[in-house]
């Protein structure tokens, strides 16, 4: 194999298997590319934070039906997630059965509260303040509930103490009145990065709740990139096309780990308990085999898989998207039918009074900003209810992302991802 100069891609076949198919745990020297003679089968362990597992999974699904749209795609898996768990704690029969399913959830009404509320509790980290932590990660839920309408009591009391959404009187006979008084609380959770989250109409006199999850994320890298290293460049897009963007650089001791089809790099933010990680496919025309090998599963292995300590050369471009979604069809199309059907929807476990509810809309939107000095990205879910009756090269890996690829920002101590998306293009 030849050796690769510093600015081309290898594209000679690793040693780490795809997506480390096995699952198997890879350990090697410190600076060395991880082999499959490496692999070594784990000790079976349960996770600290099951609904970690069921977010990653979620989202991976989700994702596989929002990629068939043009351009870039961004949303927080543990956002919807997280509004819909607290809906489930209001769904019965197979309302629930279907919402269980597609959300990964575990078994046990209080595995699913109760690993809400403990992962909630660690990515908030309250006890830490944030200037000792080294980032800003919050999360807030809130329930929107209509004024004198009959809900259950054991309902408020789950979805109180799980997810610390109170319940808040609303009078949805004044729709527009409602939605500004939600927008602004989205707006104000998420650091004004998500305005106008509910759009005008979505609201009606006959809305009964609106349940709410928000989240902000802020943090500097732990090296920042150098602004002067930052130059204008040709960002390849998949059509073979180009697009000028800023490229920032940075050449260091990196995590990173390689297959024979694509790059992983892993960038930790101060405090290091959050890091972004990026695939990156070796061809130009590679991406979309590698969105389709992206689940739960990859994005552990993949982790698995990083090698600290490697020395790489790294371009990465700055970049911004803003992105918003209807998630009603891609729910149905995962599974979610009977919630969104007003004559099969079980909601019977949010109120004591007569008639139905169903889910009329679920509304996403998401940002996130990546520049020289770190990542800002917010998110924010709204869920409307209804009523009706290798080996070290001699030289550095080159990791250039001047073409499309996958990103996600975890939390490191509960494994979770908070946001997912790709870049593929500029504009």
């Amino acid at each position: 194999m030849m050796v690769p100069t510093r600015r081309q891609f290898l594209t000679a076949t690793a040693a780490v298997p795809v997506m480390h198919a096995l699952g198997c745990t890879v350990r090697t020297e410190p600076g060395a590319t991880k082999t499959a003679e490496d692999n070594v089968e784990p000790e079976a362990k349960e996770p600290p934070f099951p609904i970690a597992d069921s977010n990653n999974a979620f989202g991976c699904d989700l994702y596989g039906r929002l990629k068939s749209a043009e351009g870039n795609v961004f949303f927080s898996p543990f956002s919807i997630e997280a509004a819909l768990g607290m809906t489930s704690a209001g769904a019965r029969g197979n309302t629930l059965v279907e919402m269980q399913k597609v959300l990964h959830l575990p078994a046990g009404e209080e595995n699913v509260h109760g690993g809400f509320k403990a992962m909630i509790a660690s990515l908030n980290n309250d006890k830490v303040p944030i200037d000792k932590r080294g980032y800003e990660l919050t999360i807030a839920n809130a329930l929107w509930g209509m004024t004198g309408f009959p809900w259950r009591k054991e309902f408020l009391a789950t979805t109180n103490a799980n997810y610390g959404a109170g319940l808040i009187d609303t009078d949805f006979g004044l729709p527009e009145v409602a939605r500004g008084i939600i927008n602004k609380w989205v707006e104000q959770k998420t650091r004004e990065k998500i305005k106008d989250l509910i759009p005008k109409g979505l609201l009606t006199p006959d809305t009964r709740m609106v349940l709410t999850n928000a989240i902000y994320f802020k943090g500097s890298w732990a090296t920042e990139f150098d602004k002067k290293q930052t130059k204008v460049g040709p960002f390849h897009l998949a059509d073979g096309t180009e697009q000028d963007a800023p490229l920032m650089y940075r050449h260091a001791d990196m995590s990173y780990a390689e297959t024979a089809d694509y790059q992983v790099i892993e960038l930790p933010y101060k405090g290091q308990e959050t890091a972004m990680l990026v695939w990156l496919p070796r061809k130009a025309d590679g991406f979309a085999d590698l969105e389709t090998k992206l689940s739960a599963k990859s994005i552990a292995d993949t982790v698995k898989a990083l090698t600290p300590g490697t020395d790489v050369e790294l371009t990465l471009p700055k970049f911004k998207v803003e992105t918003e979604y209807s998630m009603g069809e891609p729910l149905t199309a995962l599974g979610m039918k009977d919630a969104f059907d007003e004559n099969k929807a079980d909601l019977s476990g949010m109120h004591s009074g007569g008639g139905k509810l169903f889910i009329s809309a679920v509304v996403h939107k998401a940002f996130v900003d990546v520049n020289e000095e770190g990542t800002e990205a917010a998110a924010a879910t709204a869920v409307v209810i209804m009523w009706t009756s290798a080996r070290v090269p001699a030289e550095p890996k080159v990791f250039r992302a001047d073409r499309p690829f996958l990103f996600a920002i975890r939390h490191l101590p509960t494994g979770a991802v908070l946001f997912l998306g790709r870049v593929s293009r500029m504009k």
